[in-house]
């Protein structure tokens, strides 16, 4: 089968590759899916970069999330999974192989049915964004009727907050860096849209609701942040942190504070979040789905042999949406 790999941490011009493998066989409790769509996330190039640990293999094949057909089962798994539509998460966690190959092998239940009037790509676009955006949003019970701040919400994970919050029911403030992650943000059903660097967030948000705040914070860049989300955030609020800018990162916290606030910090590392939860998440997203409420705009599309210009695009920031390799 052709992927894409890689066998040192790098640039991408410098260390994706493209070769032929093996077609990997199923074991006991796992499908083999021949993936349509891969996509790309920000922890794919952390790892292909080294961001926080040096490579645990030898020879890589990245991406964790993406969507095909099953078209082979290990033991214990049922036959009337063949042919299949599914989508994958966390593909590469854990294990040296990911999606961005003809044919991967995941664990039964990391392969989730996708309805049939959902697409591929849209299938490729779920996995790490809507699982991190559902973790940090819906661990306290349903959003209808509450207020939730979104920041970064033209981003892939800002995108899946955002449409899973309102499928939920919620009001929805999100902040963006320029128009056009304006549009973005706007067609993606957010109900206030904010500037952060020409507007006063804090002082907006505590206006349009009566200087009650938001019920839920999730934050890309909580250090950044953290001031103004203090200033916003309702009594008994969650704020909810899922990335940082340096692996180094740390973050001093008024306690007194965040004492009389009675509000909740969360930091939601996906991988590590219990399968039960997952479990949880991945039947909301998939009801999302079948409502026709998840549709994340698609910045860019290529094919695996031009893998590493999706990765230099992505670093970049220069695309809004979420990117795709074509398999």
């Amino acid at each position: 089968m052709k992927a894409a790999y890689y066998e040192a941490q790098g640039s991408a011009r410098n260390v994706l590759k493209i070769g032929d493998f093996p077609i990997p066989e199923p074991g006991p409790d796992e499908v083999r899916v021949r993936i349509h769509v891969s996509g790309l996330n920000p922890t794919d190039v952390k790892a292909r970069t080294g961001f926080s640990s040096e490579m645990p293999y030898k020879c890589i094949i990245p991406h964790q999330d993406g969507a095909g057909v099953i078209d082979a089962v290990g033991d214990n798994v049922s036959l009337d999974r063949l042919g299949e539509r599914v989508w994958i998460y966390e593909a590469q966690y854990g294990r040296a192989t990911g999606t961005a190959a003809e044919f991967v092998v995941v664990p039964s239940l990391q392969a989730v049915h996708l309805p049939d009037a959902v697409s591929f790509e849209i299938g490729a676009s779920l996995g790490i964004p809507a699982l991190t955006a559902h973790r940090c949003l819906f661990s306290d019970g349903s959003l209808e009727g509450r207020r939730v701040l979104i920041h970064g919400g033209a981003g892939v994970v800002g995108t899946s907050a955002i449409l899973l919050s309102k499928w939920a029911g919620a009001w929805v403030c999100t902040t963006v860096m320029n128009s056009d992650q304006a549009v973005i943000a706007k067609e993606n059903g957010a109900d206030l849209v904010l500037y952060r660097t020409s507007e006063n967030i804090a002082d907006v948000i505590l206006e349009v609701t009566g200087r009650e705040g938001v019920d839920y914070i999730m934050d890309v860049a909580l250090k950044e942040n953290f001031e103004v989300n203090m200033a916003c955030i309702s009594q008994g609020g969650v704020i909810s942190s899922y990335a940082t800018r340096e692996a180094s990162d740390e973050l001093s916290i008024p306690l007194l504070k965040a004492m009389m606030h009675g509000c909740v910090l969360r930091f939601v590392y996906i991988y590590n979040v219990v399968k039960e939860a997952k479990k949880t998440a991945i039947a909301d997203i998939n009801s999302c789905l079948e409502s026709g409420c998840y549709s994340p705009k698609i910045g860019l599309s290529v094919p695996l042999v031009a893998i590493a210009d999706a990765h230099e695009a992505l670093e970049s920031s220069k695309v809004i949406g979420k990117v795709l390799i074509r398999i």
